[in-house]
């Protein structure tokens, strides 16, 4: 038995469960990148929210390039367990909020219409860092953003300014610095290129908050599955396990009405800077540097990476004597605290958090959780020790290729076995064969790096 409408009144009395007639809302968000984080996250607030009494917030997700979660969830109405795991314990609870999937290569004008219709009031995004197309000098590469979701998007603003609607809110829950600017600078881009006449209008009537979101949402396993299935009585082929932790900290900046998320754990600030920089430098750069320093100390997991005393005392050293030197923390930011709760996050095996997964997509992830502070150090004529082994450990990941999942991963692979490091130094720095650097606004880190790579 798979879970469903229909079969989701079967399900145990300890499984949680939405409040709401799923079949009385309507749809007044649209979701770019409808994975595990999102559904574990910005679905599950919504779905708190909804459960305490808001109306029409259902998501309608978008997949734009694979069929997985749309082969997951249609079956089962859009439904789907969250498990909230720590220690020996876990709790689960079944999710509304979630409407639809739509595959957009197949269903282009079903998702355009859904932005364009009046019940819409904000479209979302969790599309990974390379999802947003940004090409050399952080611009748009119009080529790319062909196949990502600017097009959908503009379409639907257009329809939304035909017919007099009013504009949307654009919300990036990626880990993207600065990701409300970024992604409307990009958006801009975009319609000057494609939609000019949408410029003006896009800059009048949408807003475009930054937020922070911290939540630890590993790759769901078959283990996984089992376990739940045996919990459940029947299966769950779109379940998400997570850990109990989650922060949201959203820009106060909106075109229109929201949920009121903050109601349910949510902070609402007018700036998200001091929080999004503290979770980029320590949180994300201290993973980074566990999952690269860990796979090449033949670790697996998150938990097995920092039980190892010298890699613990290693990350706990990127948070403590590099990150928080670079940070100005807002009134009642304990940045260590956060670092002590980072630790011990870190540390739970139930979560089992797989350092690979972490380790995908280097090229995009390592400017902001480690060149940033590496910068900043930098100015400030203060070593930065922890990330230079971070940074010796990812060009040893790239030279042993088992675990590179990253755009520019088989060019680097293949330049670091025929050139080694400086290869491929080069090719992320400055010039090399005739290509533009990877990274061309942290060129002045090139030596700096280089002469104090050291192994973890």
């Amino acid at each position: 038995m798979r879970l469903n409408s229909l079969t989701a009144g079967e399900l145990p009395e300890n499984v949680a469960r939405y409040s709401y007639d799923r079949d009385d809302q309507s749809i007044g968000i649209v979701h770019f990148g409808i994975g595990a984080f999102h559904r574990a996250h910005m679905a599950w607030y919504t779905d708190l929210a909804m459960s305490a009494g808001e109306r029409d917030w259902l998501i309608s997700g978008v997949s734009m390039r694979s069929r997985s979660v749309a082969d997951q969830l249609t079956p089962q109405d859009g439904l789907y367990t969250l498990t909230e795991r720590s220690g020996d314990s876990a709790s689960t609870r079944l999710i509304g909020s979630v409407a639809e999937v739509l595959f957009a290569p197949e269903q282009a004008e079903e998702v355009m219409s859904r932005i364009a219709d009046q019940a819409c009031k904000i479209v979302s995004f969790t599309v990974t860092e390379k999802g947003y197309a940004r090409g050399e000098g952080d611009q748009l590469d119009l080529e790319l953003a062909q196949a990502s979701f600017y097009p959908l998007l503009a379409r639907g603003l257009e329809l939304r300014k035909q017919a007099g609607l009013p504009g949307i809110t654009l919300l990036c829950c990626d880990n993207l610095a600065d990701n409300g600017h970024v992604l409307e600078a990009l958006m801009r881009q975009w319609l000057e290129a494609e939609k000019p006449d949408l410029v003006d209008w896009f800059a009048d009537h949408c807003r475009v908050p930054s937020t922070m979101i911290d939540r630890i949402v590993p790759r769901t396993g078959k283990e996984d599955l089992t376990y739940l299935e045996n919990v459940l009585g029947m299966e769950d082929a779109g379940a998400v396990f997570t850990e109990r932790f989650s922060q949201w900290v959203i820009e106060d900046n909106f075109a229109g009405p929201r949920p009121t998320w903050e109601d349910h754990g949510a902070q609402i600030v007018d700036d998200v800077a001091p929080y999004e920089t503290a979770k980029l430098r320590m949180l994300n750069g201290a993973h980074s540097l566990l999952a690269y320093c860990g796979l090449r100390a033949g670790h697996e997991f998150v938990h097995e990476a920092v039980a190892d005393p010298q890699l613990r005392a290693l990350a706990d050293h990127l948070m403590r004597e590099e990150a928080m030197a670079t940070i100005i923390p807002s009134a009642g930011q304990d940045l260590s605290a956060y670092a002590d709760e980072l630790l011990t996050r870190f540390a739970d095996p139930a979560l089992r958090h797989r350092l690979s997964q972490i380790a995908m997509d280097g090229t995009q992830k390592i400017p902001q959780r480690w060149l940033d502070t590496a910068s900043a150090l930098m100015a400030q004529e203060r070593p930065a020790s922890a990330i230079a082994a971070g940074f010796d450990a990812w060009l040893w990941h790239l030279e042993d290729s088992r675990f590179v999942d990253d755009p520019h991963g088989p060019e680097l692979a293949t330049l670091a076995r025929e050139g080694g490091s400086g290869a491929v130094i080069e090719r992320c720095f400055g010039q090399s064969r005739g290509a533009t650097a990877l990274w061309p606004h942290y060129s002045h880190l090139a030596g700096y790096l280089s002469a104090n790579l050291s192994p973890a």
